[in-house]
């Protein structure tokens, strides 16, 4: 190459270099939200805004996609693998189901899991402090603190005698939840009687056959069919006048 045409090439790709870097786009990161049930508005607000004091703003660097399953992830078993095929980022993992179901899906994304039970019983984690793998998150220490919560319950109702226990056998962390749950009750010399339910129709069911079986209080056991059917399961111990207690509740 001739001395000149070089010194033409270079410079004209020495001027084109800005104008490149002038027209790179920032990335944008993909966050996948997985949930067994629709999240509320107030929960995927704190997300956002969470996201947004680190810098992460949806439509310029971020944007979030939002999966939940109708009915259970058994029955909806794509909708973790489409996001892995969306090519997220990190998938936020609401509950044991959806880290179930994130975990089947990848085992190379980032999984960041919100209000689990006991992430080191269910094998999500190895431990709290090292969690390896590529699950971390926070737990909700549903199964610790669910004794607590019966006891408090028998401060509150110092009648009680019976008591009713409602669960959503679909959840894969409920055994260790029950568990916990009926030792306490044995503890404090109780009787109880344990009902299934998850959607709408099965709480006000489950309520009413309580309330028939003369239960003193219902303990319900955190999951997320809580968070959907909250309205629902209000409405109805009001009209039974049977004292509740939850695990958690959300707006």
């Amino acid at each position: 190459m001739k001395r000149r045409a070089f010194i033409t090439l270079l410079g004209g790709a020495a001027a084109a270099w800005p104008l490149a870097a002038r027209a790179q786009q920032p990335k944008v990161w993909h966050v996948g939200f997985l949930a067994p049930v629709p999240p509320t508005p107030a929960m995927l607000s704190a997300l956002r805004d969470g996201l947004r004091e680190r810098g992460y703003v949806e439509g310029q660097n971020l944007s979030i996609d939002v999966r939940w399953s109708e009915g259970s992830f058994e029955q909806n078993p794509g909708l973790a693998a489409d996001l892995v095929r969306s090519n997220v980022d990190v998938i936020v993992a609401w509950s044991s189901p959806a880290v179930f179901a994130a975990r089947r899906a990848t085992s190379t994304i980032p999984i960041v899991m919100a209000s689990v039970g006991d992430p080191v019983a269910m094998g999500f984690v190895t431990n709290l402090a090292r969690p390896g793998g590529n699950v971390t998150g926070l737990s909700n220490m549903a199964h610790d603190l669910s004794g607590k919560l019966v006891e408090l319950f028998v401060e509150i109702v110092p009648s009680m005698k019976h008591v009713g226990v409602v669960q959503n056998p679909s959840n894969p962390s409920m055994p260790f939840i029950l568990s916990k749950t009926e030792n306490a009750i044995r503890a404090l010399g109780l009787r109880f009687e344990v009902v299934d339910a998850k959607s709408g129709e099965e709480f006000e069911a489950a309520l009413q056959s309580l309330s028939a079986k003369g239960v003193n209080g219902v303990v319900l056991l955190a999951d997320p069919s809580l968070v959907e059917n909250r309205r629902r399961i209000a409405e109805v111990a009001l009209k039974t006048q049977i004292p509740t207690a939850f695990h958690a509740g959300r707006a």
